[in-house]
């Protein structure tokens, strides 16, 4: 089971872990990236994602059928916000089911990284003094 979903609503990562659960699944890994309160030292007041989402979509979705197939993922769910967030809001959840824990781990990072570099995601950084427009990197 794939679910992709790109919102401006919050993302639950309880929910996002019952979809991985899975009974042939021996490893369920989530990641939750979060707004912090810094960057490169400069306080941060909040973070504002854009997307071109029909793009974002089909590249998260294709991220997850690779991971079904590289690493035999049995469930992938990939969520990530759109609009303003706040410090500690949730910006991405990713969470995968695998028939053992290795597989569950790789994935994950291999989700995380690859939404990063194809995913045509931008966040503007606000901060006390100005803003400045970023790609969705750490």
């Amino acid at each position: 089971m794939i679910n992709i979903q790109l919102s401006d609503i919050p993302l639950s990562a309880d929910e996002c872990t019952e979809l991985v659960k899975d009974p042939s699944a021996g490893g369920v890994v989530v990641f939750v990236g979060t707004v912090r309160d810094q960057t490169k030292g400069k306080a941060v007041k909040r973070l504002e994602f854009e997307a071109y989402a029909p793009m974002a979509v089909k590249e998260m979705y294709k991220i997850a059928t690779t991971i079904e197939k590289k690493f035999g993922a049995t469930n992938v769910v990939i969520h990530h916000r759109t609009g303003v967030l706040g410090i500690k809001d949730v910006a991405v959840v990713i969470a995968v089911s695998t028939p053992h824990r290795k597989a569950a781990f790789e994935a994950c990072e291999y989700a995380i990284d690859t939404l990063k570099e194809s995913v045509p995601i931008w966040k503007k950084e606000i901060f006390e003094d100005g803003e400045i427009w970023v790609a969705a990197h750490p």
